[in-house]
């Protein structure tokens, strides 16, 4: 029998975005897209600060997505599968590669405290294949210290802090984007950041008004289009939490069901991450209990098979 905490088990409906808030009818102003940003972060704010059950999975599907559009930005050919296949079928503390060494970075913003001293910069560069000295490190974390300090409205710290980077260093647009999440958290003083702006980097937000060309950092138009995108990250992010909270709901009624030794913490780490793998092993769960735990689990209709595939399979909320 699985014991849960009720604490965890509990679960609520996340809240939504109000629709007039990522509408797409004409151009909004800069004022009106602030506005429609702040609107949405209020309602994300809730979500931020909580800790149901099924934040872990959440968070880090958020990072995936950010992480997909980041080996576009890279040159990279890598889709979400791709990701979840370097980072979770590599063996134990093996290197996962460049593509997934970027989803690591994506992954430690989702879950470590907003904060950017100039050995976690050095960790971040070399995972997102960048290549910064110690002196520039240095004087990158004084300058996300000053912008995060400076009392903008939060959208605004975060588009400053992109537009800085790549004023220092145009090749490194996609360290901009991080620490553009970084900075928003931050200015909103949510405990962890959570990875967003690059997931809406090529979308309608930043082609501008006739969908040309896309708005980099310093561009003329970015605070309004990372005002834009904010909102409808935002709401993306709502969506994904509803999606996932109900998924968990049904996993945590099913679960005392489960008879399998060991079975509490595939459970418990479904709940805390994007993805586990189908041939997990653990001190009480053999590879052949794990392949029946997971048919089980997929017979109750309780996770879904991520990767497509037969073998080495993958299955999350």
């Amino acid at each position: 029998m699985i014991r849960l905490d009720p604490a965890t088990a509990s679960s609520s409906a996340p809240p939504s975005i109000p629709a007039w808030a990522i509408t797409s009818a004409g151009a909004p102003s800069d004022g009106d897209a602030a506005f429609r940003a702040g609107a949405a972060l209020g309602v994300l704010d809730t979500v931020a600060r909580a800790q149901p059950s099924w934040s872990g999975a959440w968070r880090q599907r958020l990072a995936l997505n950010c992480a997909a559009p980041s080996m576009r930005l890279a040159g990279r050919a890598e889709d979400a599968v791709a990701l979840r296949d370097a980072w979770y079928l590599r063996p134990a503390c093996a290197d996962p590669g460049p593509a997934g060494a970027v989803l690591g970075a994506w992954r430690q913003l989702a879950v470590q405290p907003p904060a950017a001293s100039a050995d976690r910069l050095e960790k971040i560069v070399d995972q997102l294949g960048l290549h910064w000295d110690g002196a520039a490190l240095a004087d990158l974390s004084t300058e996300v210290e000053e912008v995060a300090g400076s009392q903008r409205p939060a959208p605004f710290a975060a588009a400053a802090i992109a537009t800085r980077i790549l004023a220092m260093r145009p090749d490194s647009e996609l360290l901009a984007w991080w620490l553009a999440d970084l900075v928003l958290a931050q200015s909103l003083r949510w405990p962890r950041p959570l990875p967003l702006l690059m997931a809406q980097a090529f979308g309608p937000a930043f082609r501008g008004e006739a969908g040309g060309k896309r708005i980099r950092p310093g561009e003329k138009g970015f605070e309004r289009a990372v005002c834009a995108a904010l909102a409808q990250a935002a709401a993306d992010a709502c969506r994904l939490a509803a999606e996932l909270s109900r998924r968990a709901e049904k996993l945590l009624a099913v679960a005392p069901k489960l008879r399998a030794k060991g079975a509490g913490d595939v459970v418990q780490r479904l709940l805390e991450d994007d993805a586990v793998s189908g041939s997990l092993t653990t001190t009480n769960l053999s590879r052949f209990a794990a392949r029946r735990l997971f048919e089980r689990l997929q017979q109750l209709e309780a996770v879904r098979e991520l990767s497509g595939r037969t073998t080495f399979r993958l299955f999350g909320l």
